[in-house]
């Protein structure tokens, strides 16, 4: 992660110089810049829209609260506790967006594990790549499709038509990928845990939250 942001400095800080220095060498001129921005004030009101969601979400302990039920719902079974937090990151991402997955959900898988003493890490990678797989479910599930399409966005029946298989088949091969790469881990147990998460996992939740942002400006996790 530091390769990516010198000195500590957010992604976003270096974007939006980079954009300054277009301007101020005349590279752009200001009235293209201008019209591109205000082009796309309906990616921006769906993103603020998708974010204060997700914040509510998070602030009212949702997804550590759905973290806590697929860590009981395993019954010590790693194995079928990655599978629930697949799903539940396929479910999170294709209806609040591959944001919402890696930089909330994320968070709320880690600080669960941490209170059940399991290894994170197969769950963390479960979130950070079913957020790229699943991303083309539906139009709202990457909001780079917004951007990319523009006003040629196809309506929902005819992008699932499109899109529906291809999400389909990434979904299940990465998913079959992550199970080969960690099967010795999943082999392993781990504790049922019988009530949701206490406050003490809220707050290790919202550390873990406000650390990843502070690391990026809801870019999704590296994997766009």
């Amino acid at each position: 992660m530091h390769c990516c942001e010198p000195r500590r400095i957010t992604e976003a800080i270096w974007a939006c110089l980079g954009a300054g220095l277009l301007l101020a060498f005349h590279l752009v001129p200001f009235p293209e810049a201008l019209g591109a921005v205000t082009k796309g004030y309906d990616v921006y009101l769906f993103l603020t829209g998708m974010m204060v969601l997700a914040e509510l979400a998070r602030r009212e302990g949702v997804f550590d609260w759905l973290a806590g039920i697929a860590l009981r719902a395993a019954a010590g079974s790693r194995a079928q506790l990655f599978t629930l937090i697949y799903l539940l990151g396929i479910v999170v991402t294709t209806v609040l967006s591959n944001d919402a997955t890696a930089v909330v959900l994320t968070p709320a898988v880690y600080a669960v594990m941490k209170r059940a003493k399991g290894d994170p890490l197969p769950y963390l990678f479960a979130c950070a790549f079913i957020a790229n797989a699943a991303s083309f479910v539906l139009p709202i599930s990457n909001p780079a499709n917004l951007v990319m399409f523009g006003n040629n966005l196809p309506p929902l029946l005819p992008w699932l038509r499109i899109f529906l298989l291809p999400a389909g088949a990434a979904i299940l091969a990465t998913y079959l990928t992550m199970r080969l790469l960690f099967r010795r881990t999943l082999q392993d147990e781990v504790p049922n845990i019988s009530r949701g998460p206490s406050a003490f996992d809220r707050r290790q939740v919202d550390r873990a939250w406000r650390h990843r942002n502070s690391r990026s400006a809801l870019v999704l996790f590296g994997h766009r």
